[in-house]
């Protein structure tokens, strides 16, 4: 269950004025006949996804976790971003759990990929590559590269045993890769597009290898889909987060600046970036979404944020209970002056540092804010939270007269790029 707190916004927001609009939009999802309409199909998959799959996900995950030290996830932005916020979210950034998981085919870096390689020589790892074309340049390039050591490592036989692709259901050049060598495949629904697409196989697979409960994300994500389905403005959190988010940007905001308070919800932040921007970034429209840690960032940004230009406004994201807690201990000298937080939780002090930052940037800097929050992050909360935000996504572009689900500027650095590279055809 998400909460939604819009009491420092500042700004009064003409919720009324927005009734027909949003009732038009929603109609239009619900239907499935808005701008960019094929690529809806994440609107009503929590109920009707693929069970058979869903059950060789769970099967592929724990044959995983049984049989390697480490996965590696090669893929890049909706391919690779929702799964690491998932498993960071939900594990924290130390977990102790058996199976490691590496992310490679996000960057064209040649040190990190340098050195992800040799750090994998000595591991027992397997592959989860993640293309719905299997020509991503990047993830195309780290996926031989990984192909290569493995096959080193192990052989060919057991190199492609270790292999597991998820990419389109009958045509590209990895699915037919996958058909000619025998990986283990699943599927990206022609449907879904990469930034939807976390509650698919596409996200499923690696969340599930990393030990946490695919059923219970799907469970909140289903939940959210019947709550969030209607056009009642009034009650209905996601379009009231929308409609907010219309309304700065209708009076003289461009930045949205997402804010969490836990270091291991810092690809939250990461995931929304993309989500927000691909789908809103067109036609000279569209927020600019930022995203920040707190209290760090605090030490960085704080001072733009509390007295800097005025364009932007926070949506921070809070879970109201932490994964883990410490208490403050005594010390005897007392140097730091600290000891009046003797006994107190690390989880109380990072509160109170909420607090006293949402007033600061409120009262002080005439910052508006949003609150989204949830109990506790775990996996139930977090797929209805993935819900959630999609559908105020899709309900804030169509806001803009903009479809959500295509991303043509994104286009225009590759055909650079291939040209740069000599690629033929560029």
């Amino acid at each position: 269950m998400v909460k939604l707190d819009l009491t420092n916004t500042i700004e009064k927001i003409d919720f009324k004025n927005y009734e027909e609009k949003v009732k038009e939009i929603n109609k239009m999802i619900n239907e499935k006949t808005g701008k960019g309409n094929d690529f809806l199909g994440w609107t009503t998959w929590p109920t009707d996804y693929d069970k058979e799959e869903f059950n060789r996900i769970k099967e592929a995950a724990k044959e995983i976790r049984d049989n390697y030290d480490v996965l590696v996830v090669a893929g890049i932005g909706g391919s690779y971003l929702g799964a690491r916020c998932a498993i960071e979210a939900l594990r924290g950034l130390y977990s102790n759990d058996k199976l490691e998981i590496i992310y490679l085919g996000n960057t064209l870096s040649s040190t990190y990929i340098s050195q992800v390689l040799k750090y994998l020589e000595k591991k027992n790892f397997a592959i989860n590559v993640i293309s719905k074309s299997g020509t991503t340049t990047e993830t195309s390039v780290a996926f031989r590269l990984l192909k290569e050591l493995l096959i080193k490592k192990v052989g060919k036989e057991k190199a492609n045993k270790a292999i597991y692709a998820t990419t389109d259901k009958a045509r590209g050049a990895l699915k037919q890769e996958a058909n000619t060598e025998g990986y283990k495949t699943f599927v990206i629904p022609d449907d879904i597009g990469g930034r939807y697409s976390v509650i698919t196989a596409v996200g499923l697979l690696p969340i599930a290898a990393a030990g946490l409960d695919i059923d219970q994300l799907m469970l909140g994500c289903a939940t959210a889909q019947k709550d969030l389905n209607n056009d009642d403005i009034y009650t209905n959190v996601c379009y009231q987060y929308a409609i907010a988010r219309h309304h700065f940007y209708t009076h003289s905001k461009a930045v949205e600046l997402f804010v969490t308070y836990e270091p291991q919800f810092t690809q939250i932040g990461e995931w929304l970036k993309q989500l927000f921007g691909e789908s809103e970034g067109k036609d000279k429209k569209g927020l600019l979404p930022d995203s920040v840690t707190f209290s760090t960032d605090l030490h960085s940004l704080g001072q733009f944020i509390q007295q800097g230009s005025p364009v932007l406004f926070e949506t921070v994201v809070l879970a109201e209970n932490p994964l883990e807690d410490v208490e403050v201990p005594h010390d005897e000298e007392n140097l730091d002056g600290l000891n009046f937080l003797e006994g107190k939780k690390m989880s109380f002090v990072n509160k109170q540092a909420f607090e006293g930052t949402l007033r600061a940037h409120v009262d002080d800097g005439k910052v508006p804010n949003i609150v989204i929050s949830v109990e506790k992050m775990d996996a139930y909360n977090l797929g209805y939270l993935f819900y959630f935000f999609m559908r105020a996504c899709a309900m804030s572009a169509y806001l803009l007269d903009i479809n959500p689900f295509n991303q043509p500027g994104v286009e225009i650095y590759k055909k650079n790029m291939f040209h740069l590279l000599g690629k033929p055809g560029y």
